[in-house]
């Protein structure tokens, strides 16, 4: 039996100075299950996701990040939380010195991708097949969200955090986005904060950040 993942928020807030971002958020993310952060912009979606992500204190409640195996829950230690998530947001920087198949390489290295694929075909699925060479100085805006995306979906993790996924992607990439969810996310911990439809349809629980100011 596999091991399931939870992320659980408890009476949660942020603020900066004495604005709140959010207070008294309890949320509790399970495996197997794709939740939507919506709000307006600036109203604190991005916050919350670097917040669940642990790039970013709490300044009330507290986060927990837990695994079940056959019913006994055991919490994951703070430090080690970063070995069980991936991530994609518009403020992921490249490192555009290097090609796309040595960015993918370098990452490996510290986080390894699903076993049945080889990077090349992580590429090729992602539409970057023809240039994995290349270095990604030269990448159209939506060549490096389409890498931002692979590496984030195909990274073996059981979390996966998006903050507007489709940023920068055509309507060729609104589909790929689509597949990748559909394909490789049924057993995944899902995240996804934005206002757009086509990117939260998957979302069957919302949560609309508004709510806790």
């Amino acid at each position: 039996m596999k091991n399931k993942y939870g992320i659980e928020l408890t009476d949660a807030g942020k603020r900066f100075n004495r604005e709140w971002i959010f207070r008294n958020l309890s949320q509790h993310f399970k495996s197997g299950n794709a939740y939507a952060i919506t709000g307006s912009n600036g109203s604190g979606k991005s916050t919350l996701m670097q917040c669940i992500c642990t790039s970013m204190n709490l300044n009330a409640g507290n986060i927990q990040f837990t695994t079940t195996h056959n019913n006994i829950k055991a919490i994951i230690a703070p430090e080690n939380t970063y070995k069980y998530l991936a991530i994609c947001t518009p403020y992921l920087e490249l490192v555009e010195e290097m090609t796309a198949l040595e960015y993918l390489q370098f990452h490996h290295r510290f986080k390894p991708f699903m076993a049945s694929l080889s990077l090349e075909d992580i590429l090729a699925i992602v539409g970057l097949s023809k240039s994995i060479h290349q270095q990604i100085r030269y990448f159209s805006s939506g060549m490096k969200q389409r890498l931002k995306l692979a590496q984030a979906f195909f990274s073996d993790t059981p979390i996966l955090l998006l903050d507007e996924p489709c940023t920068n992607l055509d309507q060729q990439g609104y589909t790929l986005y689509q597949s990748l969810i559909s394909d490789y996310c049924k057993e995944k911990l899902v995240i996804i904060c934005s206002n757009e439809e086509t990117e939260i349809a998957c979302c069957k629980e919302r949560i609309h950040i508004t709510d806790y100011k």
